[in-house]
Parts: structure tokens; sequence; C-alpha cells
């Protein structure tokens, strides 16, 4: 059983952590003409092949509800950062395109972001990033159901 107290208190510290240094990040986004949401959505389909994904596939990627990415979504089809059209294989989902432009808007910021997320999590060595990856990952997988 775990240590219920210990549990909370590394839960605090995680929390503290993360929010710390996403203030700390959120300055990459200040002057650029991405938000950090569509920063997100851009992130996704980019590492996709042939920069297309799912846009369930977004939407499960972003910390945002459904229909907020779906507006979202919409506005950045609007601003030509990215395409939207049936998925021929899904006949109620959607797929998601970068354009050009939104490639080379991600691009230009990913860079830099890539770089300030390094110089933020440069007080932790390299084993203790692939121990903070291996941890946070084993957080986010799905519990197995137990019988009671």
């Amino acid at each position: 059983m775990t240590d219920r107290h210990l549990a909370v208190d590394a839960w605090e510290s995680l929390f503290r952590a993360q929010h710390e240094v996403f203030e700390q990040l959120r300055v990459d986004f200040t002057e650029t003409d991405l938000s950090q949401a569509e920063y997100d959505v851009l992130l996704t389909v980019t590492r996709a092949p042939e920069m297309t994904a799912r846009l369930r596939d977004v939407t499960a990627n972003m910390l945002i509800s459904q229909p907020s990415v779906s507006r979202l979504v919409d506005r950045m089809v609007a601003r030509g950062l990215i395409s939207k059209c049936p998925d021929p294989d899904d006949g109620r989902g959607a797929l998601v395109r970068a354009t050009e432009a939104g490639a080379a808007a991600f691009r230009r910021l990913a860079s830099e972001h890539a770089a300030n997320i390094a110089e933020q999590m440069s007080c932790l060595s390299d084993d203790e990033l692939a121990l903070l990856r291996d941890l946070t990952a084993k957080l986010r997988r799905p519990k197995p159901v137990t019988d009671c």
C-alpha cells in the first residue's frame, strides 16, 4: 500500500514544478503568431505521417475539451495554418493536415521553444531526465481494472 502522505507530497511537488516550469515557458508564445494551444495542435499534426492526423488524436493530446479543440481547429483552418477534411476511413471523423504556412510557423517557434525547455530542465542530469520521463509515463498509463 502506498504511503498516503508521501503520495500527496509527491503529487503536490509534481504539480507545483509543472506549473512553475509552464509559467517560465509561457513567454515563448508572447511575441509569436502562434498561441500555445495552436502550437500543441501543430506539434501533434507535424509529427504524424505526411503531417496529417485524425482530429480525435489531436483532441486526445490536448488538455482542453473536445468542443474547444474543434473551435481552435476551425480558427486555425481560417488562418491557413491547417486544413481539415473528412476521414475516408471514419465517416464521422476528420483529418487535420498542417499547411506549408502552419508547418513553417511551427518550425520557427519549435527550435527556440525546445532550447528554452532544455534550459529550464538543465538542473537535472540526463539520467534524472530519463527517470522523470519514465516515471511520468508510468503515471499516464491507464490503470488496470481490479476486481474488488
